[in-house]
Parts: structure tokens; C-alpha cells; sequence
């Protein structure tokens, strides 16, 4: 299941890069929500352009399979740094210490190989669609309006790459955890409990006004 996650930092070098790799992550995560903002635009001026002037945006169609990749690859690896994908933790819950980091990095590390055979597949896909002697650098567009299709197809293996990227980067920090014997790992999500999810968040309600004070003043 997908739980609440916190993630520690401190400064060594291994946090340092996860925040900085979170930047990234963070500004691909933007242009995924605003691909979906945009198709609401794209669904509002059709749907109008189709009632009141019998005129339906050319190519609508095409233009959701352009955004799809955006909407599906691009948050992929912030979710992954933040825990919020889909996972069970009917027995990795239970665990604590070096067979916690150890189960956890036995899974990242089935993770990271499929991740990599997918990047490997999606490029593929994409060379078979890009040509530099083909007119717009394409090989095959869309049905409508013709709409080359490579630019979407490459979203994938770079979406692909940067979560492999963060992936190789828990691995370290479970490595780090397993070896040192740490109580926390840094620069992976740690699982918080309902009853921890319940404290934290009732101290940023109580910080708030606090801090809303602290600025009038």
C-alpha cells in the first residue's frame, strides 16, 4: 500500500545530491501538472469550439497522446523519492534495523534492473521513430493532424533515466544504513505510522499560527 513517507537529510554528500537531485525531480513533477492543466484547457476549447461554433480544435486527439507521456513519466522518480508509489508492507513494516535496509535493497535493486531494461526498450522505441533524413526528424506522426511523434516518445527513457538515477541513490543510502547499522536512513523514504503521520501533522497545524504571527510582527 502507499503510506506517508519521510525522508532525513544531513550533510553528507549522499544528502546533498538527493536534494539536489530532488530540484530536478521537483521541476519535472511541474510540467507533468501543468500537461494536465493544459489538456483541461484543450477540453474546455473544444468542447466550446464544438457547441458554439460547430469548429472542434483540430487534432484533439493527437494532441492528448503528446501530453500522455508528460502526465505518466515525468513525476515518476518524485514520487518514488517521496514513497508514494503502490507498495506492500505487510512484512517490510515489521522489520527493523540491517534486515529492514536489506529487504529494502534487495527490492530497489529489482527495481532499478527493470527500470533499466525499460530504458533500454523505450529508446529503442524512440530511434525507431526519430530520423534526421525524414521530414521534422520523424519517421511516424499522429493520425489527424500529423504531429511528429518522437518528441513524446522520448519522454519516456528520460523520465526512465532520472528515476533510475534516484534509485541508484537509495541503493546507497540503504547500503549506508545496512553497513553502519543506522536507526534511520538518510535520502530514502521512511515509512511513518499512522499514529507519527497523526504528530506531524498536528505540529505543522500548531506552527502555523505561530509562524503567521512571527511575519506580522
Amino acid at each position: 500500500m502507499a503510506g506517508s513517507s519521510a525522508v532525513l537529510s544531513d550533510a553528507s554528500l549522499l544528502s546533498r545530491i538527493d536534494r539536489t537531485l530532488y530540484k530536478l525531480e521537483g521541476f519535472l513533477a511541474l510540467i507533468s501538472g501543468l500537461a494536465v492543466f493544459s489538456l483541461m484547457l484543450l477540453a474546455v476549447f473544444s468542447v466550446s469550439g464544438r457547441n458554439f461554433f460547430n469548429a472542434p480544435l483540430p487534432g484533439y486527439i493527437d494532441w492528448i497522446e503528446q501530453a500522455m507521456p508528460l502526465i505518466a513519466f515525468m513525476g515518476i522518480s518524485a514520487t518514488q523519492r517521496d514513497g508514494g508509489h503502490i507498495r506492500m508492507d505487510i512484512l517490510v513494516g515489521h522489520l527493523k534495523g540491517r534486515a529492514l535496509w536489506a529487504a529494502e535493497f534487495v527490492t530497489t535493486l529489482a527495481m532499478l534492473m527493470l527500470v533499466i531494461l525499460l530504458i533500454w526498450g523505450t529508446w529503442a522505441h524512440f530511434q525507431r521513430a526519430f530520423d534526421f533524413g525524414a521530414p521534422n526528424w520523424s519517421r511516424d506522426s499522429s493520425m489527424d493532424i500529423g504531429i511528429p511523434l518522437w518528441p513524446a516518445k522520448l519522454l519516456a527513457p528520460v523520465a526512465f533515466s532520472v528515476l533510475a538515477v534516484r534509485l541508484v541513490l537509495q541503493l546507497w543510502g540503504y547500503a549506508r544504513a545496512f553497513i553502519q547499522n543506522l536507526e534511520n536512513a538518510i535520502a530514502v523514504p521512511l515509512v511513518m505510522t499512522a499514529a507519527e503521520q497523526a504528530a506531524l501533522e498536528a505540529e505543522h497545524v500548531s506552527d502555523a499560527p505561530n509562524k503567521s504571527k512571527e511575519e506580522t510582527q
